[in-house]
């Protein structure tokens, strides 16, 4: 099993920058692939980014150039540097696992709003 707690979303303007955190409670933490996720309402979850255990990092769609994801293993900690956000960025923010298809309870999330 793993808990996560996400932390670091806000409200910022475009062309800003904020930097997530995902703390995972997990005794897997060094040997999995963590992916940070993208939800606004009505629809589906999706891959932002992800990061496998050899700190090699795979971005999807418009985050690629802008977001940098990384990890610490000693804290059990991924990262999610986020640079010149757009408004299409806005949504809450989930850590998981993101190899094969099952996932872990998701934690809460943390909210990022992008807007002038």
């Amino acid at each position: 099993q793993a808990q996560f707690v996400e932390s670091g979303g806000g409200l910022v303007q475009p062309g800003g920058s904020l930097r997530l955190s995902c703390v995972a409670s997990t005794s897997v933490f060094n040997i999995a692939t963590w992916g940070w996720y993208r939800q606004v309402p009505g629809k589906e979850r999706e891959l932002v980014a992800k990061i496998n255990h050899n700190s090699a990092p795979t971005y999807l769609g418009s985050a690629q150039g802008r977001f940098t994801i990384s990890r610490d293993n000693a804290k059990n900690t991924v990262y999610l540097q986020m640079n010149n956000l757009q408004p299409d960025d806005t949504g809450v923010y989930f850590c998981n696992t993101a190899r094969g298809d099952s996932r872990y309870p998701w934690g809460q999330g943390t909210q990022v709003t992008v807007s002038s």
